[in-house]
């Protein structure tokens, strides 16, 4: 299983898939996603990953207003349509078209944008951890914001820390799903 990211996205500097290993159509399939992505309907969305295991095709996106599972439907079709009329995995192909989900790393700003306000957790490059909630994000760095408690003689002091750090310093981050 191959999981590609490379740095440029559209006209900015962000992280995008690229084939890192070049395994059978996955940068055809994502030069059809972009074309795709220049629809009306669909211009708000970005390809996450592609994950290509033989014959097995898992295609994650992201939006900036939220994947709807119609929106990986019609992807899904226009995917298949081309595979079939290519036969680029013959007629035994599975071909799996989804949001990128909760669970997975996030990658792109636009990605962090869209999630200020919720609980982060955060690798650092150095190894630290730090988890907080995402008070800002650009282009270039994100901002957490936690709380933390320390005691002064017999009194507990609350002290509210702030972190910014710049992309290329986050290992991973990945939103905390609150119950």
């Amino acid at each position: 299983m191959y999981i590609c990211t490379g740095f440029t996205e559209r006209e900015q500097k962000v992280p995008f898939f690229v084939a890192c290993k070049q395994e059978m159509y996955t940068e055809e399939v994502h030069n059809l996603l972009l074309e795709k992505f220049k629809e009306e309907n669909f211009q708000d969305c970005f390809l996450v990953a592609i994950e290509q295991k033989g014959k097995n095709l898992g295609v994650f996106l992201d939006s900036d207003s939220g994947i709807q599972l119609e929106t990986c439907r019609q992807i899904s079709r226009f995917l298949e349509e081309h595979f079939d009329q290519n036969k680029w995995f013959g007629e035994d192909y599975v071909l799996e078209v989804s949001s990128a989900g909760l669970d997975r790393p996030l990658k792109f700003p636009r990605q962090y944008n869209k999630n200020i306000g919720r609980e982060l957790k955060m690798v650092h490059m150095d190894g630290s951890i730090y988890q907080g909630k995402l008070i800002q994000a650009d282009n270039d760095k994100i901002t957490l914001e936690w709380e933390e408690i320390r005691k002064e003689n017999k009194k507990k002091i609350k002290e509210i820390k702030q972190l910014s750090v710049p992309y290329p310093q986050i290992k991973e981050a990945k939103i905390i799903v609150k119950i």
